[in-house]
This record gives C-alpha cells, sequence and structure tokens, in this order.
C-alpha cells in the first residue's frame, strides 16, 4: 500500500532558490542573519542580501554563467551562505566539498562535477591548488588572502548589478552535493531550484522556525543536512543562524549557552553526548526547545534520556541526500521515540517486499520508497544508476529497511545499501576496497560497517594478503589517501573474502558475522558486571 502523507499538501512557489529564501531580507534588514561562532562577527539580512548581490555581479564580470559549477571547499563560515547563493541566483551550480577531503579526493570530485570555479580558504589552499592544477578550474577564489587565489572580497568591492538570468526552478540545477546513493562510489546528487524550495516548505510546515529562533550550525553546510535544513530554511524562516567550523562539545555548549539556541539539528553522537557528558552540566541550555536528530538513526532511549536531562523536545527525522533532503518527520506535540514520523506534505512513502518487490502493509519490514516533489532529478551523468534508483513512476529507492505502524508512523531497522554512516557522514565501502587493493600486500578486501556507540558505524575492513604488513600499516596507508572520517578503525586478517558466483562480494555475511561479534561482546561485557554484583540471599 502506500502511505500519503497526513498532513495538508503545501503550496510550493515557482521561485528560484535564491529570491525564496531572501524574499524577507528588505523587512529583516537589521536583524542578525549569520554569526560566525568562533569571533562573534555578525552579518544582518540587509548585509547578507547586499553581499549576495554584489558578489553575484563581481562573478558574472568574470566570466560565471548560468550552468557553470562553482565548488566550496571550506568549513562553516557567514561567507559560505554568501559564495552559494551568488552562484545560485546566476543560474550557476554549487558542488559542495567535505572541508575534510585530500587533495585527491577533491580533485576527483571537481573532475567528475565539471567544475570551474572554486572556493576555499587559506588554510586549505595547498589541497586546493592541487587539485585545481588536475581539474578544469578556470579561478580560485579564497576567504581571506592566500597566494595564488583571488580574493572573495573582491568580488564584493565592484558596485555593478548582476544580470538578470532566467531561471526554470523545474529543471535547473542549483546544487550538487555527493552521495553513495545504495551502493558504488560517491555520485553527483542534480538538485533542482524546485527541489530545494519544495523541501524548505514541506518541512517548516512541521518545524514552524520563525525569526524569533537561532539555530546552531554545527553540522557542515556541505550536507544537505546541514545547507539545507539550517542554512536555507534558517534564512528563508529570518532565523539566526551561529555557525561553527567545527565540532568540540563545550566551545558548542557555550555558544548553545550564549546565543540562547532555541534549536538544535545535530546528529546522534552529539545527542548522545547531550545526553550523558557530565560536563553539560556546567552550561545553560534552557533556551533550547527542539532538537531535530538526522542523518543516522537516533535509538528512543537516548532520545528520551536527552529530552530528559535538557527539558526539550528530542525528535528525529529521515531523509537522504537524494530527496533534499527531508522526506519524514513529526510536529512537536506528537513525537513517538525511535520513530522517524510521518510523511511530510506532499510526500508518498511504500514499503515494498526485498525479494519480491510486492507491496507491504502496515508493520511489514521491507525496503522504504519515495515519491515527492523533493526528489533529485538524478545522478550527474549516471544513467544507469539513476535508473537503478529511481523508477519509472517515480518513486526513489531509499536502500533502507523498515516499516510504518498502524499511525503511518516510520522507524528505520536495517538497510540495504553498502553504505557506512560514520557520525551521520556517508563512507562508501568500495572507495575503500579500491584503496586497500592498491597497497602490494593485499590480495582481496572487504570493508563493512562495524556498530560503535559513539559514531554509529566504523569502517571495519577484512583483508586477504599476499606479502608482509602489519594491520597498523595497512590501515595507516588507507589514512594518508581519505579523510579522517573515512579511515579504516578495525581491521582483520581473513583466508578468503565470501563471494556470490558472479564475484560480488557477500557483505551481508560479513555484516552479520559482525554483528553477532558485537552481541557476543556485549552479553560477555554484561555477564563480567554482573559478576561483581553479590546476589541476594536465599
Amino acid at each position: 500500500m502506500t502511505f500519503r502523507s497526513p498532513y495538508p499538501e503545501v503550496t510550493i512557489p515557482e521561485l528560484a532558490l535564491t529570491p525564496y529564501v531572501l524574499r524577507r531580507a528588505g523587512e529583516l534588514a537589521d536583524k542578525p542573519a549569520l554569526v560566525d561562532g568562533p569571533s562573534g562577527r555578525t552579518l544582518t539580512y540587509g548585509q547578507i542580501a547586499a553581499a549576495i548581490s554584489r558578489a553575484a555581479a563581481g562573478l558574472a564580470e568574470r566570466g560565471f554563467r548560468h550552468g557553470d559549477v562553482v565548488a566550496i571547499y571550506s568549513p562553516n563560515l557567514p561567507e559560505y551562505a554568501l559564495a552559494f547563493h551568488a552562484a545560485a541566483s546566476l543560474g550557476g551550480i554549487v558542488t559542495t566539498v567535505n572541508p575534510l577531503y585530500t587533495a585527491d579526493e577533491l580533485a576527483a570530485q571537481l573532475q567528475d562535477a565539471g567544475a570551474t570555479y572554486l572556493v576555499t580558504i587559506p588554510q586549505f589552499m595547498d589541497k586546493a591548488l592541487d587539485a585545481a592544477q588536475r581539474s578544469n578550474i578556470r579561478e580560485v577564489f579564497v576567504l581571506g588572502e592566500a597566494a595564488g587565489a583571488t580574493p572573495f572580497a573582491s568580488l564584493l568591492a565592484g558596485g555593478g548589478q548582476p544580470p538578470e538570468v532566467q531561471i526554470n526552478p523545474r529543471e535547473d540545477l542549483v546544487a550538487l552535493p555527493y552521495s553513495s546513493g545504495t551502493t558504488g562510489l560517491p555520485k553527483g546528487v542534480m538538485l533542482t531550484h524546485r527541489n530545494l524550495v519544495a523541501n524548505i516548505v514541506q518541512f517548516d510546515y512541521l518545524e514552524r522556525v520563525d525569526e524569533g529562533d537561532t539555530l546552531i550550525a554545527i553540522l557542515p553546510f556541505f550536507h544537505i543536512y546541514g545547507l539545507v535544513v539550517i542554512l536555507n530554511m534558517g534564512l528563508s524562516a529570518g532565523a539566526t543562524i551561529v555557525t561553527m567550523p567545527r565540532f568540540e562539545l563545550e566551545p558548542f555548549l557555550q555558544l548553545v549557552q550564549d546565543h540562547r539556541v532555541t534549536r538544535g539539528y545535530l546528529v546522534p553522537p552529539i545527542v548522545l553526548a547531550l545526553a550523558k557528558h557530565p560536563v553539560v552540566d556546567n552550561y545553560d541550555l534552557s533556551a533550547l526547545r527542539m532538537i531535530v536528530s538526522g542523518a543516522a538513526p537516533l535509538g528512543a532511549n537516548v532520545a528520551e534520556a536527552c529530552a530528559e536531562r535538557l527539558g526539550c523536545r528530542v525528535k528525529q527525522g529521515y531523509g537522504l541526500t537524494e530527496t533534499s533532503p527531508v522526506t519524514h518527520s513529526a510536529p512537536a506535540d506528537r513525537i513517538k521515540p525511535g520513530s522517524i514520523g510521518a510523511c511530510i506534505p506532499n510526500t508518498e512513502c511504500g514499503v515494498v517486499d526485498l525479494e519480491t518487490g510486492a507491496d507491504l502493509g502496515p508493520n511489514e519490514n521491507g525496503e522504504l520508497r519515495i515519491r515527492g516533489p523533493q526528489v533529485m532529478r538524478g545522478y550527474l551523468n549516471r544513467p544507469e544508476a539513476t535508473a537503478e534508483t529511481i523508477d519509472a513512476d517515480g518513486w526513489l529507492r531509499t536502500g533502507d529497511v523498515g516499516y510504518a505502524d498502524e499511525d503511518g508512523y516510520f522507524y528505520i531497522v536495517d538497510r540495504v545499501k553498502e553504505l557506512i554512516k560514520y557520525k551521520g557522514l556517508q563512507v562508501a565501502p568500495a572507495e575503500l576496497e579500491a584503496i586497500l587493493l592498491a597497497h602490494p600486500a593485499v590480495a582481496d578486501a572487504a570493508v563493512i560497517p562495524s556498530p560503535d556507540e559513539e559514531a554509529g558505524e566504523v569502517p571495519k575492513a577484512f583483508v586477504v594478503l599476499k606479502g608482509e604488513a602489519s594491520g597498523d600499516e595497512i590501515r595507516a596507508f588507507v589514512a594518508e589517501r581519505v579523510a579522517p572520517h573515512k579511515r579504516i578503525r578495525l581491521l582483520e586478517v581473513v583466508d578468503q573474502i565470501p563471494k556470490s558466483a558472479s564475484g560480488k562480494i557477500l557483505r551481508r555475511v560479513l555484516v552479520e558475522r559482525e554483528r553477532e561479534r558485537a552481541r557476543a561482546e556485549t552479553q560477555r561485557a554484561v555477564g563480567l558486571a554482573g559478576a561483581d554484583v553479590p546476589k541476594p540471599s536465599e
């Protein structure tokens, strides 16, 4: 059966993203829009609207045109919004890059996305220039000053007006984040102006964020969750957004306290810290009214513990890069711990049998399928991957296994797809396997997620050796070539990798083996702890 949203349909404006997000900038001209958390530097709505216009004019003067691709390789800073919307307002496409990427990873994304402009920060210049030389980058802009790059501030110096550009919201792309989808290597996710505008309107129906709210932007803007739910939805609502370039618990708590943050859009490891870490008691977090967890499953016990400790509501939502991202959530007064909520407005969801593809009803586990205006156009230059993910009727395979209860509230219980979620960040096993196989001592390799209380999952490698090498040497080999969240945390040497007759890695066999190991360790730990507890006398 098809599960439809229980909420009324919302009207989606036929507007490009930037005019929609900044539609109230004049009305809120003097209100703080973006605050750099570490320094306190503040940009008002009036200032960001004017700066975006000037930056767009400067980009156009330098040859940036409709359909050109700019890459942003930066941590969370107020200027991120300026760079993103300057390009978007010209009909450009922004590919957002993980700021922890190595030069090789950056170069691969620049090449695949067809980027011709790059925005970065001085600390990343060595990697940025290296990658730019191996791609089609025409010009590198820097947020600050650095040799070999044009200061982004120079784009703001002119007084010209940007050209009028005709943007078709339904057809023109605005964002090109990267996702591994259900399998394979990272792929460019083609998101239109309408995709993002639709998701802002859909999610805001349940969130009701307004100009009285202050959001903490700890989730990175390169990630679809941070880009849409925090940055663009926050600006659209007239909220104040406090940015952090990287997560550290005590500075995070200090900013939440000092800025009286009202809403936290977080990931499970941060919610876990808020629920359990003793240092939390040293801060006044009483302004927090709502915490929304996403990007990875949040256990009901952790959600309830966090809510009780902080005296605020805690819920989890659900979405994918491929759905702009939100597809499921719940209103503040109808939260079910452990559930991702019901379909948001204008969204349909199906649950299908993993073997037959037949539609399933309530309380039956199957793969979730999504249909709605937030579903991507497809994967860039990957028609086969697109066809495997979105069928002819517009249903998108999520790769996640779950069920709906009698109220239409959904629960995620497993994953079909091979993706590893390390602290909410995607890690593609195939990417790590390719690097492992490049090591001269490795004959074969497979990578799977291993359960971890803090990170959710960590990458674990199984390797077959053909030469002398220690586990530490192999893990260091991988670490030199990938961003920190992709590093192999666990490694096991085996005699062979289980494979199908066609040679495909039987990853599920290894996953089940790892789950059994984790369960056995948990039971052993519980038994050891119980051994110290005196038994009651009979």
